[in-house]
């Protein structure tokens, strides 16, 4: 470098992937919908924001563990940006029903957003408040950063790819996947 000259560096790129764990109900729901996103490249379901440390599915389901079911979301932000990904979510999950998912009743099925940074925080802030206007502000979700998780049980991983005939999936599952299908046709994987 020549005397009196500065150095000029490029602009950091963009991180070729993020992480985000949603709550909306039972994790088996989500993850189906979101291994469909354009862009999405894993869905792990698992528990968070409880206070028992590595939780089963069980300690979970009693509601005495503090945590949510989720699904953490890896994705690539040059493909499909975070707020798309929060309209998803939003989309296919009931945000106004405190503690609940239709039948599925339980502080574990809360609708969450769980954030990994900063960042993260505010563009969820902003589809929040979309959400909010949209749906009246009868939105109870809640917007915390993401602590204690833990994946759940291999069983429960790719649930509704495993056991498409089973009745939850059949008559819950599936309706949510086409719904996403339906709305968000621009956002599918090919």
């Amino acid at each position: 470098m020549l005397p009196g000259t500065m150095e000029v560096r490029a602009p950091s790129p963009p991180p070729s992937t993020e992480t985000i764990t949603l709550g909306g109900g039972c994790f088996w729901c989500l993850e189906a919908v979101f291994l469909r996103v354009r862009g999405v490249l894993a869905v792990e379901s698992g528990y968070c924001n409880g206070h028992a440390p590595n939780p089963n599915y069980e300690q979970v389901c009693s509601g005495h563990s503090g945590h949510v079911e989720v699904v953490q979301v890896e994705f690539d932000p040059r493909a499909l940006d975070l707020s798309q990904l929060l309209r998803v979510f939003f989309a296919v999950h009931d945000p106004t029903t405190l503690n609940r998912q239709g039948n599925d009743v339980g502080s574990q099925y809360r609708s969450g957003i769980y954030t990994h940074t900063a960042a993260q925080e505010e563009v969820a802030r902003e589809v929040l408040a979309e959400a909010q206007a949209a749906w009246g502000g009868r939105v109870v979700t809640e917007l915390l950063p993401r602590s204690n998780y833990t994946p759940a049980e291999a069983y429960h991983q790719r649930y509704f790819e495993n056991h498409p005939d089973a009745g939850y999936c059949a008559f819950v599952v599936a309706p949510k996947v086409d719904k996403f299908q339906r709305t968000f046709q621009s956002l599918l994987k090919p």
